[in-house]
């Protein structure tokens, strides 16, 4: 219903479109061009109509960027796509190059050369990236060219026309707050920073302000627009007119001027020509939207988009949404799990399979109004790929005698889901439950910690990787992402990484994720999503704690735990665990899948 199983690479693509682009990089002189994965929103998540990286080079991640020389180029991914990139890409056109020790600056350092002309989509690369990309091709002596079209463009024959998923609007009783106010909020945010004016380009900072929701990208409810929001006055949001219904644009014309996106740079100039200090994010905002106020008299003031902490600092209706989503999900889940247990064992399913039944328990719900990302179905092998993608080519039988991991989630009107469990089928092998419980334990880790406020994520990712670490092992990935409400599943600005530099606050929603991967072998990854609870007491302690409610309600598989690995308080949080989520969730199951869920959540 929602996930397209089509192998969606092409590593043959890579020489005939790279030599496409080159001829019309020397049309225009042109030396070189960058392509990255995002669009002009910088989203995770980007419309067929915008998935240039894609089409040039084959690779399906949702990260990454390719740079393309006259007689080189390379590609340019983080650690979750290693493995991935190698398969979906042609390794002799776009050497792979990690994106983190081998960025693309370093890359065009050495292969830059004076005189050169480097060229690039000022609505495709945001402010930040653009002065590191000037400051390393002016050492080089090269020139940093900002183009008015995308040469890429030029020759996609067959590029699919942009997206017009309709916009419905998001009810004040599932938003909890009526837009009218987040707008007040945010304005009074915009004055803090001594700004006239800002400039919005996520569009679920956009959906969130307006409390609306769209269909122009796979899983994510978004809205693909802009929007200026002036200190006092009306905002103004840029969306296709086609996108709204006639009551939709009656209940939004009461909140902000609509304009086609076609005149956004020219709302922009506007801006500039007025002398106004306009607030954009230079992480998010794209080169071209500064260069459009800056050229025109106005000036920046550069700081976070004032939508991205409200939204991720969520409201009680919004918390009690995703609670109630959480159970809803939580009975689709152990059906699924129930279900698996019976089928794993004969021998006749597979990756795509598994995905979906558990798609098929989600939609019988009834409240299921997409998956919150494709699913990652990952048996033996395949499940070392930590974003892996199933399709029909890549599918594999589920083996006996290695985990299966399956990394999932669901969109319903009242909250998003993200759950992955690593599933025993057949006899684990002792290495195998080692790891697993390495896991386990930095897992329970994280939830059972207490920390005091400003604390952030960057502080507490260690704890979920220190018993790895003394193994000798670690992940390459972070700990945890923000999730939205209703929005999107990778939420920021808070996460728990090494990167995670924001303070967590009450109301947030974060994941809680550590895993192992052995290249060519098997995947290991448990994950719940979690809300930072309000600061507490602790008995004999000095200060306020802020903690960890677990949101997510499945049990983990004790067929993988290595009981003697764990310490006594790990042993409790793992029985207190699976006796809450037989306490919520055995009540609305039938008698078989409840008779099971009773049995996998016994004391260990």
């Amino acid at each position: 219903m929602f996930q397209n199983f089509d192998d969606l690479a092409d590593p043959s693509c890579g020489a005939p479109h790279a030599a496409l682009l080159r001829a019309e990089l020397k049309r225009r002189g042109l030396d070189g061009f960058l392509i990255p994965r995002a669009d002009a929103h910088q989203g995770e998540y980007v419309p067929a109509s915008d998935g240039r990286l894609q089409w040039l080079t084959g690779f399906s991640g949702s990260a990454g960027l390719a740079a393309v020389l006259g007689d080189e180029a390379a590609i340019f991914v983080d650690g979750r796509y290693t493995i991935q990139v190698r398969e979906q890409v042609d390794m002799a056109v776009f050497p792979a190059r990690h994106l983190i020790n081998e960025p693309l600056t370093d890359w065009l350092g050495t292969h830059l050369k004076p005189g050169q002309k480097l060229g690039f989509d000022p609505m495709l690369h945001t402010v930040r990236e653009v002065r590191k990309l000037r400051e390393v091709c002016d050492e080089a002596g090269a020139e940093l060219l900002a183009l008015d079209d995308n040469p890429l463009d030029a020759v996609w024959e067959d590029r699919p026309e942009p997206p017009l998923g309709q916009v419905t609007l998001h009810p004040e009783a599932l938003a909890g707050k009526s837009a009218n106010a987040k707008i007040a909020e945010i304005q009074a945010e915009i004055l803090k920073k001594k700004a006239e004016a800002c400039v919005l380009t996520q569009p679920d900072s956009i959906a969130w302000l307006f409390n609306i929701r769209g269909a122009d990208v796979p899983h994510t409810p978004l809205p693909l627009s802009f929007a200026t929001v002036p200190a006092e006055g009306r905002p103004t949001l840029y969306i296709d007119g086609r996108k709204l219904s006639n009551s939709v644009r009656d209940a939004l014309e009461k909140l902000t001027e609509i304009e086609e996106p076609t005149g956004f740079k020219a709302g922009l100039a506007g801006l500039g020509k007025a002398g106004k200090k306009v607030l954009i994010d230079p992480a998010l905002a794209g080169e071209a939207i500064a260069t459009a106020i800056t050229e025109t008299g106005g000036s920046l003031i550069e700081a976070s988009d004032p939508v991205l902490l409200p939204k991720a600092v969520k409201n009680q209706t919004e918390i009690a949404g995703a609670r109630a989503a959480h159970l809803r999900d939580a009975a689709a889940y152990a059906r699924f799990l129930c279900w698996f247990d019976e089928m794993a064992p004969t021998g006749k399913l597979d990756e795509i399979g598994a995905a979906r039944k558990l798609e098929e328990f989600r939609v019988g719900t009834g409240a299921l109004k997409d998956i919150s990302f494709d699913t990652i179905s990952g048996a033996g092998p395949n499940g070392a790929i930590c974003h892996y993608r199933v399709s029909e080519k890549s599918n594999l039988p589920i083996p006996a005698g290695k985990p299966f991991l399956i990394d999932s989630g669901a969109q319903y009107e009242d909250g998003t889901t993200d759950i992955t469990r690593t599933i025993a089928v057949g006899t684990m092998s002792a290495d195998m439950k080692r790891n697993n419980t390495l896991v386990l334990k930095g897992h329970i880790a994280i939830s059972s910690a207490r920390f005091p406020e400003g604390t952030t994520g960057a502080q507490l990712d260690t704890l979920a990787r220190i018993d790895l670490w003394k193994a000798g092992l670690d992940f390459d990935h972070g700990t945890g992402h923000g999730v939205g409400s209703y929005l999107s599943v990778h939420e920021g600005p808070q996460r728990i990484a090494k990167t995670g530099s924001v303070p967590l606050k009450p109301g947030m929603i974060l994941s809680n994720e550590p895993g192992y991967y052995p290249a060519g072998e098997y995947g290991i990854r448990i994950e719940n999503l979690e809300l930072v609870t309000e600061a507490g007491p602790i008995e004999g302690g000095e200060r306020n704690m802020l903690g960890f409610e677990t949101l997510t309600l499945a049990p983990i598989d004790t067929r993988l735990v290595d009981v003697a690995l764990l310490t006594a308080g790990e042993r409790d949080w793992l029985n207190a665990y699976h006796k809450r989520v037989f306490e919520m969730v055995g009540p609305l199951l039938d008698g078989e899948t409840r008779n099971w869920l009773e049995g996998v959540t016994k004391p260990i």
